[in-house]
């Protein structure tokens, strides 16, 4: 068996919390040199940069998964995953419609840019991206599956657009079997407080700096067969593990 550590929570230069350092040929190289085999770009609001991703991720033998934090209704944000690229940006398509739209200020919260493989820039995010959409929690799941992703809370155990610090519990009530932590420690203390028993959580960076991104360790990985090559087939294995959770 093959350990691929992953980090399925990051940010490029299209947020506008993000750092301009975080091209997609920078995140993909540090995943390399991190020894990190599975990254999911997750911007804003946005997966417009994730065509460059996946081009600079394949060059650093480095699988690539389109993905996107989004902002819910009640300001929660959520991760939401999905298997190809073209499903992704199709997600993408239909938040746009789903925005609130408001200008963004660079002098405030910085540039949004889009980005080619080679790490030019072909665009700016003219609205910012990290405010709420009109997408309720409770929506967003069967939302992400629309489009064959999965979707699921962010940064539980942060007091900023973390889903228990907004609704003072585990949304339960939305289904999700699966959530994200960021700090490995409070595990324990999440799951008796908050009857996470049967939610199987995930451990990611939410980089928004280089050094911010996560390195392989022993907790955070998925175990496959040491015959499985290729891309493809690798990001297939990760989502049929993560849809035992929804």
């Amino acid at each position: 068996m093959k350990k691929f550590y992953y980090d399925f929570h990051v940010h490029s230069c299209l947020s506008p919390c993000g750092d301009a350092d975080n091209t997609p040929n920078n995140l993909a190289g540090m995943a390399f040199l991190n020894g990190v085999r599975i990254m999911a770009l997750t911007d804003h609001n946005s997966s417009r940069n994730c065509p460059a991703f996946f081009a600079a991720a394949r060059r650093y033998g480095v699988v690539p998964v389109a993905g996107m934090e989004l902002t819910t209704s009640e300001d929660i944000h959520a991760v939401c995953l999905f298997e190809t690229l073209e499903d992704a940006l199709a997600f993408n398509d239909e938040i746009d419609t789903r925005r609130v739209r408001v200008k963004n200020r660079e002098d405030i919260f910085g540039e949004q840019l889009i980005l080619d493989e080679n790490d030019e820039v072909i665009g700016h995010e003219e609205d910012l991206l990290i405010n709420a959409t009109t997408v309720a929690l409770d929506e967003a799941p069967a939302l992400a599956a629309k489009y064959n992703g999965i979707c699921y809370p962010a940064h539980i155990d942060r007091p900023a657009n973390g889903a228990i610090e907004i609704l003072g519990d585990f949304p339960h009530y939305a289904g999700f079997h699966l959530a994200e932590l960021h700090d490995r420690d409070k595990r324990d203390e999440y799951v008796r407080t908050y009857g996470l028993e049967e939610v199987h959580l995930l451990f990611s960076s939410d980089a928004h700096y280089l050094d911010q991104l996560r390195e392989g360790t022993d907790n955070d990985f998925f175990e496959f067969d040491e015959d499985l090559h290729g891309e493809e087939l690798v990001r297939k294995k990760v989502f049929e593990e993560l849809r035992q959770y929804v």
